[in-house]
């Protein structure tokens, strides 16, 4: 009898295997199926903007109102005020190029005449150019050192904490917050014959009048109104230090001057070159003061004055005055940055690298 026949089952399918995906026309790797690559799609281009479009209007905007004044200055500069005999038609002509002669003749103090160049008389403006040269950086020096130390020490006071501070704080301000039109005028009051000054002092000094009390009354004046403005930067700069500092230096021993001289002074030099710059700078083109205080007295004159009273008597010739008085302010201004370190970020940076203490 034959033995009866059992029917074998296929084989199963393969199961796919965990984590792949079952799908129609999917390769099988390695007994696995292939999940398929993605379709690529086409990834666009950024497009790149100059960096210089992003400063453009800025520039555009500093060109139109520093770089066209400056400009139209210098061209104003190189052309004359007075008459003067044309060889060719043998008349006398208003203006015209003259080149450099407007700045010759205020540096070499000579003032055309019809008969030629001679030596500016006393009394007149061409003849004060260099002692307003001199008072602008008698004043400049004098003024900012009193209003650097004094305002330092406003700022050591200010940066303490007490109470009543915010009090303090809010009452050094207001001279440097008055107009300096009306801080003139009330040092004018002081400084008059019979004013306050004299009455306190006991004295009967001509405050507007002889030269060097005049240039001490301004000064005075200046410190007065100025050194809240120098208190107030150092302020920011002494705040910036922390205290932590301080405390590990107490700790090492290290007494008020110590911490003083080796933390304070080094860390605030940042804010402390930069007050000292934006003063330099506003002192070297002081005008308020001199002119509502001593009016057009000679030995108080500063550069701005005198470009300021020679406007009323020729255009020409004060455009050439404030060219030299804008180079000298740009001579000062890089000196201070390039030199002496008045340049905050910078003098920063080199400190965080532990190359300036």
């Amino acid at each position: 009898m034959a033995d009866p026949q059992v029917d074998t089952p296929a084989d199963p399918p393969h199961a796919p295997a965990v984590g792949t995906l079952p799908g129609p026309d999917r390769g099988r790797v390695g007994g696995r199926h292939r999940v398929p690559a993605p379709p690529v799609t086409a990834v666009k281009k950024r497009r790149k903007i100059p960096v210089w479009m992003f400063v453009a209007p800025s520039m555009l905007v500093l060109a139109v109102i520093i770089l066209y004044p400056l400009g139209r200055a210098v061209w104003m500069s190189l052309h004359g005020d007075s008459k003067r005999l044309d060889p060719e038609t043998g008349r006398f002509v208003t203006g015209g190029f003259v080149g450099i002669e407007n700045y010759t003749r205020w540096i070499t103090q000579t003032c055309n005449t019809a008969t030629g160049s001679i030596p500016c008389p006393p009394g007149t403006l061409g003849s004060q150019f260099w002692q307003s040269i001199f008072n602008t950086f008698f004043f400049t020096v004098v003024t900012v050192s009193l209003e650097t130390v004094i305002g330092f020490a406003m700022a050591i006071v200010m940066a303490k904490s007490f109470r009543g501070r915010g009090l303090l704080r809010a009452s050094v301000l207001v001279p440097w917050a008055i107009p300096t039109a009306v801080t003139a005028k009330l040092w004018f009051f002081i400084f008059a014959n019979d004013g306050a000054a004299n009455k306190l002092l006991g004295t009967d000094y001509l405050w507007t009048a002889d030269p060097w009390p005049a240039r001490f009354a301004i000064i005075v004046a200046d410190v007065w109104k100025t050194a809240p403005f120098m208190a107030l930067l150092i302020l920011a700069g002494l705040q910036m230090i922390p205290q932590d500092v301080y405390e590990a230096a107490k700790v090492d021993g290290a007494n008020a001057w110590q911490r003083f001289k080796m933390i304070t002074l080094p860390l605030v030099k940042p804010a402390l070159m930069v007050a000292i710059l934006f003063r330099t700078m506003d002192a070297l083109r002081m005008y308020d003061l001199p002119a509502i205080m001593m009016g057009s007295n000679p030995a108080t004159s500063t550069i701005s004055v005198l470009v300021v009273d020679q406007m009323r008597q020729g255009s020409n010739s004060a455009s050439a005055l404030s060219t030299i008085t804008f180079l000298l302010i740009f001579a000062v201004a890089f000196v201070l940055v390039r030199f002496l370190g008045a340049n905050a970020v910078s003098t920063q940076e080199k400190q965080r690298k532990g190359e300036v203490v």
